[in-house]
This record gives C-alpha cells, structure tokens and sequence, in this order.
C-alpha cells in the first residue's frame, strides 16, 4: 500500500544536509512498514533494528560513540558495514531505548552521509520517565497518521474513482453513479478506519468481521503498552481517558464527565500524554480574528478527537455491522464518525514535519451557544468548517461565525453532490436583524483531501472575475 508520506521520505533523503529522521505518529499505523517500503522502492540494503528487542543496547547508546554503536549494530543486522553508501539504518521502537533518541545528534555530527531513521509510539510515555529529551535543531520529523480515504481508494484498486476525485474541478458535473460507488467506500472507511493492517485485511478478504478482530488486537496492544510506561493509578487515568473519548468525539472536554472522583489535573496530565502520543487529538477554540489560528487559541477550551474512526466504532460498540448492511443500517453515532472522519483528514493536511493541528470556533451566550465545527486558514484566508452526517442540516452557527468575523467564503461536508452557492440568509442580531451573505463550497465527505486544490481554484477564478 502506497502512502503519501513516501513523498516526504523521498525529498529528505534526497537532500544532502539531511538530518536523522524521527517517524511519530501512533502505534499500528503503518511508521516501520513505510520504511521498509521506502528502502525497497530505492533499492538501499535496510539494516533495521528493534531496540524493543535489544534492551541491553542502553549502555551502548549511551556511550554516545557512533562508530562503536554501528559496530554493535552490524553484527546485530548481519548485511555488513551500515555506513557504506545505498545503506540506510533504522532504528525501531526507539522509546524502548531513550537514550538513543539523544544519540541521533552524533550520528547527524558524525556520519552525516549516512540516512538515520527512527520510529517509535508513545514516545513522550517513554521521555516523561526520563532526563532525556528531543535533540532540537539536531533532526528532523515526520508525522504519520492513519491510512486515509483516497490512500485506501488505491489499496482497494478503484483507480477511475481516484482519478475523477483528484482530477475534479468546480463547476464541472460530478457523475452521480461514481457519487453512489464512492458513499459505499466511505461507509467501508467509516467501519475499517485507517490503520494500515485492518486495511490491508479487508482489501484481502473484503470481510468485516476479520477487521474487527483486527481492531480488537490494536486496542488490546494499547493497553498493553500502557502498564510499561505508567505507573498504577497514572494507568487507571489513561485507561478512563482512553475509554471516554471515542464515545464523546466533538464534545467539548469537562473533566467531570471522564471522572467525578478524579483530580482535574491527573486527568489533565493523562490526556496530554496520549495527545503527545496522537492516540487522541485536541481542537482548541480559536478566536479566529487573523492568522495564524493558533496565535489566538483558549487551551482551555478544547474538544477532542480519536487517533482512527474505525478504531473508535470499534470501542463504541459496532462490531456487529454486516457489508449488506452498510446501506441499509444506520450509525447510532453517525454524526460523530463524520466529524471524526473529516477531522483526521484535516489534522494531517499540512506540512508532514509538523504535528497535526485542529482548531473550532465557539461563542458562548447567555441564552445559546455558536459552534462551527472546525476552522482553517486556506492561503490569507481563514474558513470555517461545517461537517453534516447527512444531505442536510441547520446553518445557524455558521451564519453567526459568517457575520461576526465578516469573512465571504465557507465550507460544508455532508453526503450531497460538490456545489458552489451564494448563502443570502437573514439573522436577529440583538434587536435588529442583518443580512448575511457569502460563498458557500458544499462538498461530500470524500473529497475532504480535494478541499484545498478546489477552494484556491475557486478562489482564484473569482478573483479573474472581478
């Protein structure tokens, strides 16, 4: 299976001052495979190394002697010397050794021909236990997140639907049969999320149930990896915040609903700590006034995101849907998967080398509150964004979002075909009513990847036009 971030493999080792490579994203999905295809397709002898596996590497490591820890290396890979040219080292699971994260600046200091790679999940768990702490300025990033909707289009083989996605503009005609044939492979994403194994299962067997069990054993290796990196009571929190989220996706977090009996600042700590490990991602209000976005956020104010909409359904309880079913049967929490789904498609939208990001806008009133969704800064433009689990749905937060930031331009994701409209709606604004007017870009769910190529072609065929 082809990922994106193989693009961003391909400039790094392309450029000559590259610096050591830290893959981050969460556990299962996909960070040693993308390796390991990335050494195949360029033809570089791979000497990988799991230091899960080679614990007693810690004394090595921390000798800080490069040469002496490629010796200790070669011996343990068997393909020769690892610092010969068309080698590249790959340092797995790094968080079971943390001191070798340090190590990474010698070997940018002293073996700068040489590509380095590490990977590894939950490294903050393993750094918080620790001194140690990220060589800054010393290496370089990538951050991998699930397997998404076109990604799993191309593993599923559908190359027209692929091809009509990435090559549509506004205002042309969107066939409504690829329409129908694109809403099933969603619902199929919606159930099979992105994690590169569950996948790669149901490409192979086209069988639900196998995915779910492959779910289960993701969510058990979670769990697992917990009880290594926490302590007792630290692992009753992280198990309660882990359990909450997936059921409470787009809520607004108050620690009371995760655990009354709980200090607010235990439960703090845990969720920042599986934030850090991007099992869970967090949306904070942004006030929206210029950009950047995160210039003006309320860490305060926060709502919160699972690490995978298939792994979520799974916790929530949907292990029984059947594949005659996904049309006829309805998600109890539909709502919720879309905005997840649309969510984990914008966090990883920008650049790879830095962490996702979520930012929402919320008013709050005496008599009711204004929520958009999501907001997000195309170009100079700041955009809010509106996610509808069906083919319609209430404009009310956006229209107050619209008016009071004075911006002309918005997006809406739901089930119906792309259109571009012009919204002239009227609003009360305390005692007087006002008139709003903007551009709306309505489009299905799966052309969340597409939703920047088509806004700046939009945007620059309406600035031609005046």
């Amino acid at each position: 299976m082809k990922r994106h971030a193989e693009i961003r493999l391909d400039e790094w080792f392309k450029n000559l001052r590259r610096k050591p490579m830290v893959i981050r994203g969460a556990r299962q999905v996909g960070k040693s495979t993308l390796v390991r295809q990335f050494a195949k397709e360029k033809g570089l002898t791979l000497h990988e190394v799991n230091l899960e596996r080679h614990l007693k590497l810690t004394d090595v490591f921390a000798s800080h002697d490069t040469q002496r820890i490629l010796n200790e290396l070669e011996y343990i890979c068997q393909k020769g010397p690892i610092n010969k040219k068309g080698s590249i080292l790959f340092l797995d699971e790094i968080q079971s050794v943390p001191i070798a994260i340090q190590t990474l600046r010698y070997f940018y200091e002293d073996h700068p021909e040489l590509p380095v790679i590490a990977a590894g999940s939950l490294l903050e768990f393993s750094l918080s236990k620790h001194s140690y702490s990220m060589p800054v300025g010393r290496i370089e990033y990538l951050f991998l997140g699930p397997v998404t909707y076109k990604e799993t289009l191309s593993a599923l083989d559908e190359m027209d639907l692929l091809n009509l996605l990435t090559g549509y503009f506004l205002p042309d005609v969107f066939p409504m049969t690829a329409h129908e044939r694109l809403l099933d492979v969603l619902r199929i994403y919606f159930l099979t999320g992105g994690m590169p194994e569950a996948v790669q299962v149901y490409v192979d067997t086209r069988d639900l149930a196998k995915v779910f069990d492959v779910h289960a054993s993701i969510i058990d290796t979670y769990r697992d990896d917990f009880t290594k990196y926490a302590t007792q009571a630290d692992l009753l929190r992280l198990h309660r915040v882990f359990d909450y989220i997936p059921i409470s996706v787009g809520d607004r977090v108050k620690y009371v609903r995760i655990d009354p009996h709980e200090q607010a600042r235990d439960l703090r700590n845990a969720m920042d700590l599986l934030t850090k490990a991007q099992v869970i991602m967090k949306a904070y209000h942004s006030d929206a006034s210029g950009i950047p976005l995160r210039a003006s956020i309320d860490q305060r104010k926060f709502k919160t995101y699972f690490m995978d909409c298939g792994i979520m359904n799974n916790m929530c309880g949907i292990q029984w849907i059947s594949q005659n079913d996904l049309k006829t049967k309805d998600f109890i929490n539909k709502g919720r998967v879309a905005e997840q789904f649309i969510a984990q498609h914008i966090a990883f939208s920008g650049k790879s080398n830095k962490s996702p990001s979520l930012t929402y806008w919320l008013r709050e009133g005496r008599s009711s509150n204004a929520e958009v969704d999501f907001v997000i800064q195309m170009g100079q433009s700041i955009v809010p964004v509106e996610v509808k689990a069906g083919k319609s749905g209430s404009l009310k937060s956006l229209l107050q979002f619209v008016h009071q930031k004075q911006i002309s331009n918005a997006i809406r994701f739901d089930l119906n075909l792309p259109t571009l409209q012009k919204v002239r709606h009227s609003i009360r604004q305390a005692s007087d009513t006002v008139e709003v007017l903007f551009d709306l870009l309505s489009l299905p769910l799966y052309m969340v990847e597409e939703v920047e190529k088509i806004f700046y072609d939009y945007s620059d065929t309406k600035a031609g036009e005046m």
